[in-house]
């Protein structure tokens, strides 16, 4: 039988704009998961990517990818937070005190 992808239907949900720094934190988090993925695997910087020698040019800070890169973090996160928001979950930012 073939893999037919089914992801949580998220085309009505519309992520409220105080979760847009949270959208981006996500996707730094899961920039870093994957570098500590890839390091635990031997894995190291390389200008090019080089399966055989473990290099690969995204193993450094977030805030120095490539846009496109950070983009593929981006649809993760947004397609997660926007999957937590269709399954019937809140978000709710932590309380801040006054100042």
């Amino acid at each position: 039988m073939p893999y037919r992808p089914a992801p949580i239907d998220t085309s009505s949900v519309i992520l409220p704009p105080e979760l847009h720094a949270l959208t981006e934190r996500l996707a730094e988090n899961a920039h870093d998961l994957w570098s500590v993925q890839r390091f635990s695997q031997g894995w190291t910087w390389g200008s090019q990517r080089n399966d055989a020698k473990k290099l690969h040019p995204c193993l450094v800070p977030y805030a120095e990818l490539p846009e496109k890169e950070k983009e593929f973090d981006r649809i993760t996160a947004l397609g997660t937070l926007k999957a937590i928001l269709q399954l019937g979950y809140s978000i709710v930012p932590p309380h801040t005190s006054a100042q």
